[in-house]
């Protein structure tokens, strides 16, 4: 496999601590909007045989990331409540005995507020707490009944209600996600449900625009959403909302308070290395002889399961990132954060000179896309605004 083309002594000299993800696939049902590896429920879940499919695949990429510290864990999906507090305690005690995870690993589970309905432990906040997850991310999405039926979700207001009370008073670090632009959703619908989101007195709070992504089912029977002019207003007045409170934006779609980022999905934000684990699951890392480098395991469960029993590393596809797509790449994610990153963090990340993206700093300073001072390469407001816009300036010509 051909390099990168990176210095990998600049790559070596910037290896940072190291994330883990682990991608429990399965859902109670597959949302119209979903576009993540998520696989709908049919039988049983094989709890037993995915975790030791989970932990033969860790071995198997143990030697890309031997004595690296991990300093997050996040367990996404899918619907990994679906898995009870013994399966995560059983996951977790494995991830203790084959990882150096650091004393204050940041442990974040993805729940759904509906799959307590699927089985009652799913809802044994209290159980994960114990397992060792240390920050729960509530897909809690609306806590309004029309909205909920309108996008497919498994829970109805009161789950959401439920849930979020509940799991605030066992996770100190909780996270909600938060659509709004829903069909048939007004602003004031939009701003009742962010006012609902901010009465938990959260530490933090994920707001995403719905959007039609293609191979989902609303991308084949796509729902009226609300008009364009009524999104501008729902984006403006919740932003401002959200700017009156305790939370901070500090990524495109996540606000915190003090002390509550997510640390995890902040180290993708900042070109870091993750491992992933799992069906569908996506690693970068950086190492001395390819460079940068992206793997993807197989996507299905069924096909991951047996390719990880054959052992004969098929179930995990590897690739490096060529040289003229790391400043791209690395501003695809950088650019993401509010306040930016510091300059030094280039070299270090990628092992490339700040040269290489010249042009693109230039024009995306020249649009007002960006700031570069004080030591930081930062979007402006506009340039969060329209970040695609400013993305897209570093694409190789």
């Amino acid at each position: 496999m051909q390099s990168s083309g990176a210095s990998s002594t600049s790559l070596l000299r910037g290896l940072s601590d190291l994330s883990l993800y682990v991608h429990l696939p399965w859902c109670i049902r597959k949302c119209p909007y979903c576009d993540f590896n998520s696989h709908e429920i049919k039988g049983e879940v094989p709890h037993e045989v995915y975790l030791d499919a989970l932990t033969r695949d860790l071995q198997a990429s143990l030697p890309q990331v031997w004595g690296r510290t991990v300093r997050t864990v996040f367990i996404g999906g899918g619907t990994p409540n679906v898995f009870g507090p013994q399966a995560i305690d059983r996951l977790l005690t494995t991830l203790r005995g084959l990882l150096r995870l650091s004393a204050d690993c940041e442990i974040t589970m993805e729940a759904n507020p509906g799959a307590g309905r699927f089985a009652q432990e799913a809802r044994d906040w209290q159980g994960y707490r114990q397992a060792g997850v240390t920050r729960l991310s509530l897909g809690v999405q609306s806590f309004d009944e029309q909205s909920l039926k309108a996008i497919g979700r498994v829970h109805d207001a009161n789950d959401s209600f439920e849930a979020t009370q509940d799991a605030s008073k066992v996770f100190d670090r909780l996270n909600i996600d938060l659509m709004y632009g829903l069909p048939g959703q007004s602003l004031e619908m939009a701003m009742r449900d962010l006012e609902t989101a901010l009465s938990f007195g959260l530490g933090h709070l994920s707001l995403y625009q719905l959007t039609l992504e293609p191979n989902t089912l609303f991308a084949s029977r796509p729902p009226v959403l609300p008009a364009d002019e009524v999104l501008e207003d729902m984006h403006d007045h919740l932003l401002s909302r959200l700017e009156m409170s305790e939370l901070d934006r500090y990524e495109v779609s996540a606000f915190a308070r003090e002390g509550h980022v997510c640390l995890h999905n902040t180290n993708y934000w900042r070109f870091g290395d993750y491992l992933g684990i799992g069906a569908g699951a996506h690693s970068k890392l950086s190492l001395p002889d390819l460079g940068v480098i992206r793997q993807t395991c197989t996507r299905h469960p069924g096909d991951y399961l047996k390719a990880v029993i054959a052992a004969d590393g098929s179930h995990r596809r590897q690739e490096a990132v060529p040289y003229d797509r790391l400043g791209f790449e690395f501003m695809l994610n950088t650019m993401r954060l509010v306040h930016g990153v510091e300059f030094d963090l280039f070299e270090r990340a990628t092992g490339l000179s700040p040269q290489q993206i010249t042009g693109g700093l230039l024009e995306a300073q020249r649009r007002g896309l960006m700031d570069c001072s004080q030591g930081r390469w930062a979007p402006t407001r506009l340039g969060l605004d329209f970040l695609n816009e400013l993305q897209i300036l570093f694409l190789p010509q």
